[in-house]
């Protein structure tokens, strides 16, 4: 497919997708549809299905309904466009920071020495250049969350799919790794699922915000578009009247969700 048939396809298009877990309805027939180079984040309540909607988008999990098309065509079996971003830890201990990074490449057969050169150049984009021969328990928190972003950016997907990657950072590290990302993002605009519990952060990076309901039959309750400039700085644009009107909005959808399913849990 020809770059101009990219443009002229949604990178992703879920029509009336649902997902039933034995007589457990997850996921109510909903609709999502990312486009070519856009920044999409989906919040909701914790247990509404998210991170099941990534996986439908991914090929890992088949829908029990409705369709999924990646640029225009049908997806069956794994979404070769994508490249996943898992919240836990994904690197393999036992190898360097350069050799996770190039494993992808490894696999598709790309000779050892270009793959090295990429990998180096990979680690030198993310902040790591010198770190390539440590071992992911000599490295920070930080680190590891880059160099996984490298792991999957390497192989140069045309869509990325985030789970929370960054939940399990401390704030700062977290905002620096928000505005890595956007810059990375910047270079060559792939188009972006990314998933989070934290709101500021879903309008602090996105295009647009989409809000699930608390499950189950989980839908989509509703869909903002984020008209804050770019480029952005995380914690800059986070003190601006018009980031602060947007969450004001955008909570006011999602509250009612995350108060039925925190009862939800409490009487469980």
């Amino acid at each position: 497919m020809t770059t101009d048939a990219y443009s002229n396809h949604p990178a992703l298009a879920l029509k009336n997708v649902a997902c039933n877990f034995g007589d457990y309805k997850a996921i109510a027939p909903s609709s999502i549809v990312v486009a070519d180079g856009e920044f999409v984040s989906i919040v909701g309540p914790t247990g509404c299905g998210k991170s099941t909607l990534l996986n439908i988008a991914a090929g890992l999990l088949a829908p029990s309904g409705g369709t999924v098309h990646v640029y225009g065509d049908p997806l069956n079996g794994l979404n070769q466009k994508a490249g996943y971003l898992f919240q836990a830890e994904s690197l393999m201990p036992w190898r360097t920071a350069l050799s996770n990074v190039i494993i992808g490449l490894e696999y598709r057969g790309v000779l050892k020495a270009e793959a090295l050169r990429q990998g180096n150049e990979w680690l030198e984009r993310v902040g790591l250049s010198g770190h390539g021969h440590k071992y992911p328990y000599q490295l920070s928190g930080g680190m590891r969350k880059r160099t996984a972003l490298a792991q999957t950016l390497i192989l140069n997907p045309k869509i990325l799919l985030m789970d929370e990657p960054f939940s399990a950072l401390d704030i700062q590290t977290r905002q620096m790794m928000e505005n890595e990302l956007l810059e990375l993002w910047n270079s060559d605009k792939k188009s972006v699922i990314f998933i989070t519990h934290d709101l500021e952060e879903a309008i602090s990076l996105s295009d647009r915000v989409i809000v699930l309901s608390a499950g189950p039959e989980t839908h989509p309750i509703g869909d903002f578009k984020i008209d804050l400039p770019r480029p952005r700085d995380v914690a800059e644009i986070r003190m601006t009247q018009r980031f602060l009107e947007l969450h004001k909005i955008i909570w006011h959808t999602m509250r009612d969700e995350v108060l039925k399913a925190y009862s939800k849990m409490r009487t469980q």
